[in-house]
């Protein structure tokens, strides 16, 4: 996949940090409507309409501050991760975790924004 033809295209995730999944799932799914898609320890994703919303204890340990409204992660779906972290390497992107499993066939890679908004990719490792 050569630089000039890579972009990202389609936000898959939007990663909310949240101290008690418990509590986090219950007000989304009884009180909001959204349904669970699936769940384990320390994670659940709920269907958000054409982009999943997913609920993250691990990112709100990983905040820095007690008061962590509005620490997210905006996580971008793609067919290869090796690839596009190739791709966003070339074009200047640092990486805060390097690609790696997260789940089961499923790929991820860190990074920040100017700003230090957290931003990943996600997906197979490589194109099928």
């Amino acid at each position: 996949m050569s630089e000039q033809q890579f972009k990202l295209e389609k936000v898959g995730f939007i990663m909310l940090g949240v101290r008690d999944l418990g509590r986090a799932v219950a007000f989304y799914r009884d009180k909001l409507g959204l349904t669970v898609t699936s769940q384990f320890e320390g994670f659940a994703f709920l269907d958000g309409g054409g982009v999943t919303l997913a609920l993250s204890e691990p990112l709100a340990k990983a905040s820095e501050s007690e008061h962590f409204a509005g620490v997210a992660e905006v996580v971008f779906s793609v067919d290869d991760v090796t690839a596009a972290h190739q791709s966003l390497r070339e074009r200047g992107v640092t990486f805060t975790h390097e690609p790696r499993t997260v789940t089961g066939p499923m790929w991820a890679a860190n990074f920040t924004d100017p700003d230090e908004h957290r931003l990943s990719i996600f997906g197979p490792e490589r194109r099928a």
